[in-house]
């Protein structure tokens, strides 16, 4: 399975009841396994979860410490892009180098390095 088709098949489990805007999200981590994750939106807007998020968390609790590579796909015509909330949470566990692929339905659209979607990121260097 590629990151394309799990971020899709998870992205119909979506939770979107407000926004109707469904995304799903893939992950590669540091032994090749490919963990996804869908948002789950809450009628109390703070409290929902980003697809990548889900995406992220599926990762550590397999076990995965690194992230090489992210999906990210959503039914939009521009690519889906990740919040910046999530932005930061794909740093915490990438390089700068790691691809992000944004795609739509159809398939990938745009792909930038983590570095290219946060620059200058508060990392773990800051705080040691």
């Amino acid at each position: 399975m590629t990151l394309f088709e799990a971020a899709c098949a998870v992205r119909e489990n979506a939770h979107a009841p407000y926004s109707g805007f469904k995304v799903g999200a893939a992950v590669r981590d540091e032994q090749g396994r490919i963990h996804a994750g869908c948002n789950v939106e809450n009628a109390a807007y703070p409290e929902g979860t980003c697809a990548e998020a889900g995406a992220i968390a599926a990762m550590v609790a397999a076990g995965g410490k690194r992230i090489h590579e992210v999906l990210v796909v959503g039914d939009s015509p521009e690519p889906c892009t990740p919040c910046g909330g999530c932005r930061q949470k794909i740093a915490e566990f990438a390089d700068r180098d790691v691809p992000v692929v944004m795609a739509g339905l159809e398939g990938p659209r745009l792909t930038m390095t983590v570095a290219q979607l946060l620059p200058g990121a508060f990392a773990k260097a800051h705080i040691e």
